[in-house]
């Protein structure tokens, strides 16, 4: 049976996660203190009792969701004798994710972990004005056929496919005028649903240029070293160890397409059949079975979570 390990992206945070985890073992709680520090400001706060709308803001919710990660990983080494580079096959995370996936595998620290998703949340806020870009989600259409959609769509504006999750759901992203153009070529080429998602920005296309800059420079000041397993890539799909490799990933990652079907397929290619996600939320696990057949996927994320892991392994 080879395992990864699989670290959730923006969307997935909700207030309250990882508290109960906080308040059971002091593994994660360290973890969340830590984050605390590194950021000086209590997150941990905002990420217990809200307000939801302060949480969900980019630069919030990306140090977030890697610190309730982190957390229940610490959780699951402390209390379930999990040892990554002995259990794990790979690890990949869905955009900030990458950045949980690589703390988990000890290429980042936790705390330069924080400050980066803190610099990239900010820097990708920043990019592009409020109001000027979307992001929209076409259901029910093949990859290839929501990237035309998109380039049909985009009429001399931005107009990129960001996110391929698999399953048929693939995110649009760019200019509002031409994420609205996308959505109603989409339609009439008989996508199930096609409607704008509540996000702040239009993340993973090239109008996160300077974002992307902002990561290469953040990014070269930090130290990484070679994750004790490899990651697989969202902008390539497939397993790299390299640092320096990792970091021009991570800077082009930010205004390339997340590649999640292609990365799951290739997990299970590998020979993977069980996948783990790794802190808030059960939207990957969701996605690894409509990608990988035969394949499981399992959220961990609280207490419950965590004795059935460990029952699970005996």
């Amino acid at each position: 049976m080879s395992v990864a390990f699989v670290f959730p992206g923006q969307g997935s945070q909700t207030v309250g996660m990882g508290k109960a985890l906080a308040d059971a073992f002091p593994a994660a709680r360290a973890v969340f203190d830590q984050v605390d520090e590194a950021l000086g400001e209590k997150l941990s706060d905002l990420i217990w009792s809200g307000p939801a709308e302060t949480l969900q803001l980019t630069e919030n919710a990306q140090p977030a969701l890697m610190a309730v990660s982190l957390a229940t990983l610490r959780v699951l080494e402390s209390e379930a004798g999990l040892d990554l580079k002995r259990d794990v096959a790979l690890v990949a995370g869905h955009s900030l994710g990458e950045y949980s996936a690589l703390a988990a595998a000890g290429a980042l620290d936790i705390a330069d972990a924080a400050r980066l998703l803190r610099i990239r949340g900010l820097a990708m806020q920043k990019a592009v004005p409020v109001g000027t870009g979307a992001m929209a989600a076409l259901l029910g259409m093949s990859f290839e056929d929501a990237t035309a959609v998109a380039a049909q769509a985009a009429q001399g504006q931005v107009c990129q496919a960001a996110n391929d999750n698999g399953g048929g759901q693939v995110v649009v992203s760019g200019h509002k005028e031409a994420v609205e153009r996308a959505i109603e070529i989409a339609k009439a080429k008989g996508a199930k649903r096609a409607m704008l998602l509540p996000v702040s920005a239009p993340f993973h296309c090239s109008l996160m240029q300077p974002a992307a800059d902002a990561m290469a420079l953040a990014l070269a000041q930090v130290d990484v070293k070679a994750p004790v397993v490899p990651l697989v890539a969202n902008v390539l799909a497939r397993p790299i160890s390299d640092p320096a490799e990792i970091v021009k990933r991570l800077v082009e990652q930010v205004t390339g397409t997340v590649r999640w079907r292609e990365c799951v397929a290739a997990m299970a290619g590998a020979g993977v059949t069980t996948f783990y996600e790794v802190g808030a939320g059960k939207v990957l696990s969701g996605l690894v079975k409509r990608i990988a057949e035969g394949a499981t996927g399992t959220a961990i994320g609280t207490p419950d979570d965590i004795a059935a892991f460990k029952a699970a392994r005996g």
